[in-house]
């Protein structure tokens, strides 16, 4: 399996897992198209395997370019079928680097990352093994139901991978 940068000609097979990742968003192919369409404010990138996009993760540059940049780990999908497999944890540690390579370039190092799902997600844990995030806060009834916020801190030294 591969991990890199997604391109317009991804849109079509990443919509399809986040169609089917996220069962109450609508408009799949808009919403990453116009994710995409957002370099480098957002930074895309696939889980490819012979050729088929097993998953995404958007990662998003929060309160403007800085020295220290917040991101936010904005969403992380992986095809139902392929669940189980340690996807969404190679999609966190292998497109990390790639996304400290671009903060590089605009002269950034990488501070926090944020990020928020669903108090009943099980990806929390994959969060805390693989950022060190922890829960900061809770939002009662945010989307579909309490949100927890999670704050992973002074991230540059690099994600665990564990």
């Amino acid at each position: 399996m591969h991990i890199r940068p997604m391109h317009p000609d991804d849109l079509s097979a990443a919509a399809e897992v986040h169609r089917l990742a996220f069962v109450r968003q609508k408009q799949s192919e808009q919403w990453l198209a116009s994710t995409l369409a957002a370099f480098p404010r957002f930074l895309c990138f696939v889980a490819e395997e012979a050729g088929q996009v097993l998953g995404f993760i958007l990662w998003a540059q929060k309160s403007g370019f800085r020295d220290q940049a917040v991101l936010e780990l904005d969403q992380l999908a992986v095809l139902p079928a392929a669940q189980g497999r340690g996807i969404g944890r190679r999609l966190i540690v292998q497109s990390l680097p790639l996304v400290r390579e671009q903060l590089v370039r605009q002269g950034s190092s990488l501070k926090h990352v944020i990020v928020n799902t669903r108090a009943d997600n099980h990806a929390q844990k994959l969060y805390r093994d693989t950022l060190g995030a922890q829960v900061e806060a809770t939002i009662r009834d945010l989307y579909s139901a309490d949100e927890v916020f999670m704050v992973a801190r002074q991230v540059d030294e690099g994600a665990r991978g564990r």
